[in-house]
């Protein structure tokens, strides 16, 4: 029994899976989604993929190919520290799904879908990656010291 427990343990606990995916706009009309992971450090190769139901934007996978209407319009890219960005031109109006999709070629796929408003959208800055990121607990705990340090209070 205790083996079996060790076994499943490490199984789930050595899976890749997505930490975060956050989502900013470039500009008034073009969306950025940077999709944060964790595989296993044995893990020889990492695709991704941002789909939206079945159709598929971009990906990197070797054996998918971009559909011709996207070609212009999005792009996937890997990039140090476990981080799939997704560029989208010309985001509509209105709300849309967008799931990143993240496998190694030793296990499962795994994914996160997050919806988009256009008109929510805040501008890609560091303040709106932590405000998406961060709770507000967090958020409090980290500017509490330094308005405390602020003098003029």
């Amino acid at each position: 029994m205790i083996l079996l427990m060790t076994v499943l343990l490490f199984g789930v606990a050595s899976a890749q899976k997505v930490i975060q995916l956050t989502y900013c706009s470039i500009d008034e009309h073009n969306l950025r989604m940077d999709c944060k992971y964790s595989v296993p450090a044995e893990s020889s190769e990492v695709y991704c993929k941002y789909t939206q139901g079945e159709r598929l934007f971009d990906t990197t996978f070797p054996d998918e190919e971009q559909h011709a209407p996207w070609r212009t319009r999005a792009k996937v890219r890997l990039f140090p520290g476990n981080i799939c960005r997704f560029l989208f031109k010309s985001l509509p109006n209105g709300k849309s799904n967008f799931t990143c999709n993240i496998k190694t070629p030793e296990s499962n796929m795994v994914s996160k879908t997050s919806v988009v408003e256009k008109k929510l959208l805040l501008p890609c800055s560091a303040w709106s990656v932590l405000l998406q990121s961060c709770s507000g607990l967090q958020l409090t705990l980290m500017t509490l010291p330094m308005l405390l340090g602020i003098n003029w209070l």
